[in-house]
């Protein structure tokens, strides 16, 4: 059935009614749409973007200046830990990598100004080496305690009241195996060590060094039956300082003069001096404080008398007429203060060593150095020791602190050294590998007709008395034509003195010497030392270096370089046909300047 819809034309048909709807729709003007506003983007103006920096071109020579640079620096910390043969190699290296330049080291402007500098400061550095020690240079030393010990007591205070009633105190606690006896010198120098802030670090110094060395001493007074409180001698004589030398010449820890050393066993000449050796002065010590207890009876007499000497101390007894110390002490005029004091320090350096932490030291105690030994057929360089043991220099002198050179004894061929301990097979395999006249740096000389040590000294430049002592001779003694001498060296270029562009006169070498220790050891901009000026009309021939190696000689140079003996003679200022491995020579290819 047709349903039927309602208009105001009256009733039409559901149908009809739709269709008149949609017709109507669409007869009509579609309705506005609400769009929201969207903000205009701005516009961007973009820069212009940088262009990509370009990597900068390689340079070349700047790759080798820092390449030999570097092998100049190696150089440099090998030579500060004596390591002289590594030194050499890594110096040698900086001058190759220059030489090899494609452009040659004196064509390029950069190249052969570093390569100049280089041979100077590379000459410099052997030199102060050599002045430092070469062979034949006294070891340094320290000032002994027992003259700082001596000046700061002079005007020492009475103790104050605390300080007896420690002492006293710790007397009654503690058992020494001398007799100190609680006077008002022993109490003032107990004040002095525990309140005085610098003897107090002075006796903490001395007594953590004495770590390394009073087990061995010790040991040795009690093999000795010697009382082990003398043990504490050497804080007083020298803080334990094997270098320690007095103002009046006496050495080491036990501070013997050189006479009464050699009366007691220990041996001085010109390479070593025994009194440095901690454990053989030990030994000698021992038997001179026997010595003197034995003929004294008293151990206050016999202290006295390893200070003043024995004949004072009797002289002292017979003009007061008593056998008392603290009574001969009492007036100045048998003793000199220095002795007066001697004793007393000693005694209060006993009481405060002893029980340190009680009188307010805080003591550090130092480690010795393990070590094992090799024994020498012949002399050695101890920095050749030192570079095969892996070590620096130091570590084998303090090892060794009774060698007074650079050079293990000359006429000594069971020479026992000592190197740190794992290192002896290492010193032992360098032994055999090096050639016996590559071990030392010794110069010789043979005797001619008519030379005398004196005319030796002087045409060589050295001390006749150096001259005489190297060789185990008197100033005086008569010379055998043919015989052959040890002479001390005197500081030279180690560097073939024309390696730059001008000859290296003699005296450029202190001009060097002040150039490198001016410098803090890196390269520096400033112009190489010249002894002249040199006229450039003429071309220079191509120069080059020939490092000497095992084998060489002047002439298998020569005929390597295609040029004569006499020429490389000339060249490089040798007087004979003698050259020694690591020595460098110029060359200058194409100019001979004498034939054979």
């Amino acid at each position: 059935m047709l349903s039927l819809r309602r208009s105001r034309w009256g009733l039409l048909p559901a149908a009809s009614a739709l269709t008149w709807i949609a017709a109507s729709c669409a007869s009509r003007p579609p309705a506005p749409v609400f769009t929201p506003a969207v903000p205009r983007a701005a516009t961007v103006v973009q820069e212009p973007k940088p262009p990509t920096p370009t990597a900068p071109a390689f340079d070349p020579i700047a790759g080798l200046l820092a390449a030999s640079a570097r092998h100049y620096e190696e150089g440099t910390r090998e030579l500060k830990d004596g390591h002289l043969e590594s030194a050499r190699a890594r110096f040698n290296e900086a001058l190759e990598v220059l030489m090899a330049s494609p452009r040659g080291a004196r064509t390029e402007p950069r190249i052969r100004e570093q390569f100049d500098r280089l041979v100077h400061q590379i000459s410099a550095q052997e030199a102060i080496a050599l002045v430092q020690g070469d062979g034949f240079s006294e070891r340094q030393s320290e000032p002994a305690a027992i003259d700082a010990l001596l000046d700061a007591s002079a005007g020492e205070l009475p103790a104050s009241a605390e300080t007896r009633d420690a002492v006293a105190a710790d007397a009654a606690a503690t058992a020494y195996d001398i007799d100190i006896p609680l006077t008002p010198r022993v109490l003032a120098f107990v004040e002095m060590y525990s309140n005085n802030a610098r003897m107090k670090s002075f006796l903490e110094e001395g007594l953590s060094r004495g770590a390394k060395y009073l087990p061995m001493v010790q040991a040795v007074f009690r093999a000795e039956g010697l009382p082990l409180d003398l043990a504490y001698v050497p804080l007083v004589e020298s803080a334990f300082k094997p270098s320690a030398l007095s103002r009046a010449k006496a050495r080491g820890i036990w501070q013997f003069m050189p006479g009464t050393g050699v009366e007691h066993g220990l041996k001085r000449d010109w390479y070593v001096d025994e009194r440095a050796d901690p454990e053989k002065a030990t030994r000698a010590a021992a038997r001179f404080l026997q010595s003197l207890f034995e003929r004294f009876g008293d151990w206050h007499l016999a202290l006295a008398s390893y200070n003043g000497g024995p004949g004072r101390m009797q002289r002292a007894m017979k003009q007061s007429g008593k056998t008392d110390f603290w009574e001969i002490r009492e007036s100045s005029k048998y003793l000199p203060r220095e002795t007066r004091d001697y004793v007393p320090l000693i005694l209060a350096a006993v009481i405060v060593a002893r029980n340190p932490d009680r009188y307010g030291l805080s003591i550090e105690p130092h480690e010795a150095t393990a070590f094992e030994t090799v024994t020498l057929a012949s002399p050695v360089d101890i920095r050749l020791a030192a570079e095969w043991a892996e070590t620096p220099v130091q570590t084998i002198q303090e090892l060794n602190p009774e060698l007074r050179r650079w050079t293990t004894p000359l006429r000594s061929d069971t020479y026992e050294l000592r190197v740190p301990l794992g290192t002896a097979e290492r010193v032992r395999a360098g032994l055999e590998a090096t050639a016996p006249e590559d071990l030392a740096p010794l110069n010789r000389h043979t005797v001619a007709t008519g030379e005398t040590l004196r005319t030796i000294a002087q045409r060589l430049k050295v001390s006749q008395a150096d001259l005489a002592e190297a060789n185990y001779l008197s100033t005086n003694a008569r010379l055998d034509v043919g015989q052959e001498l040890i002479v001390p060296r005197q500081p030279t270029l180690l560097l073939a003195a024309r390696t730059g562009d001008n000859p290296v006169a003699s005296t450029d070498v202190a001009a060097a010497v002040v150039q490198a220790v001016n410098a803090d050891d890196r390269l520096r901009p400033a112009a190489p030392v010249r002894a002249a000026r040199v006229e450039r009309e003429r071309p220079e021939p191509a120069r080059r270096v020939h490092l000497v190696r095992r084998g060489d000689t002047l002439t298998s140079i020569a005929q390597l370089y295609r040029t004569t003996v006499a020429s490389l003679k000339e060249w490089n200022r040798l007087r004979s046909n003698t050259i020694s491995v690591g020595q460098r020579l110029t060359v200058l290819a194409g100019r001979a300047l004498a034939t054979n």
